[in-house]
C-alpha cells in the first residue's frame, strides 16, 4: 500500500512537471527528458510511469479536467460562468498550458485533437443548455441558443489567449463581464 502511495505521488509530481514544461515549451516542443529532469528522474525512470509522451499528455488534460471539476450543464447559470473566468484568472499556468495545447491541437497528428473535438462539443451542448434556461427560445439578440453557444464559448476562450498574451491591460473577468451586458444581463 504504501509502495503504490509514492508510485501515485511520484506520477502526481509528474504531471504537474509536464503541465509546466507543456505551458513553457507547448507539447511538441516539451521532451520526456526535460520532464524527467524536473522531477529527479531519468527518462527511463519516468518511462516506468507513463510509457510514452501521449500517455502522459492524456494524465495532464485528465488532471486538469479534475482541477476544473464544474457543474453538470443543466446546473450551470451565466453568474457561474463569470465566476469560473474569475477563476482561471488566478490559475496562469493551467490556462497556458491548455491554451497551448488547444493551439497544437488543431493538427491532425496531434494527439490531444479527438480529446479537443469532444470537449468542444460537450462544451457547446452544455452552453446551448445553459442559454435555454436563461432564455428560452432566443436570446434578446434574436439568436437562438444554437446559434449562440459556438459564440459563447469563443468569448471564453478568446479571452483567455488575450489575457495571455496581455494580462496587464486585458481584464478577463471584467471583458466577460461585459459580454454578458451584451446577452442582456444586468451589469454587476
Amino acid at each position: 500500500m504504501a509502495a503504490k502511495t509514492r508510485s501515485d505521488q511520484r506520477r502526481a509530481e509528474i504531471v504537474r512537471a509536464a503541465l509546466e514544461v507543456i505551458a513553457e515549451r507547448g507539447y511538441r516542443g516539451a521532451s520526456l527528458a526535460a520532464v524527467a529532469e524536473r522531477v529527479g528522474l531519468t527518462q527511463q525512470g519516468l518511462l516506468h510511469h507513463f510509457p510514452t509522451k501521449e500517455a502522459l499528455l492524456v494524465a495532464v488534460l485528465e488532471e486538469r479536467d479534475q482541477w476544473d471539476a464544474t457543474p453538470r450543464a443543466r446546473e450551470w447559470r451565466l453568474d457561474l460562468l463569470a465566476s469560473l473566468v474569475e477563476y482561471n484568472a488566478m490559475r496562469p499556468a493551467i490556462v497556458q498550458t491548455f491554451s497551448a495545447l488547444l493551439g497544437e491541437s488543431v493538427t491532425e497528428d496531434h494527439p490531444a485533437r479527438g480529446y479537443f473535438t469532444r470537449r468542444y462539443a460537450s462544451v457547446r451542448e452544455d452552453m446551448t443548455r445553459l442559454l435555454h434556461a436563461e432564455y428560452g427560445e432566443r436570446l434578446p439578440s434574436g439568436l437562438t441558443p444554437e446559434q449562440a453557444a459556438p459564440l459563447l464559448v469563443a468569448v471564453l476562450d478568446g479571452l483567455q489567449y488575450q489575457w495571455l498574451l496581455d494580462p496587464e491591460n486585458v481584464d478577463m473577468p471584467g471583458a466577460f463581464r461585459n459580454f454578458l451586458v451584451l446577452l442582456g444581463e444586468t451589469a454587476a
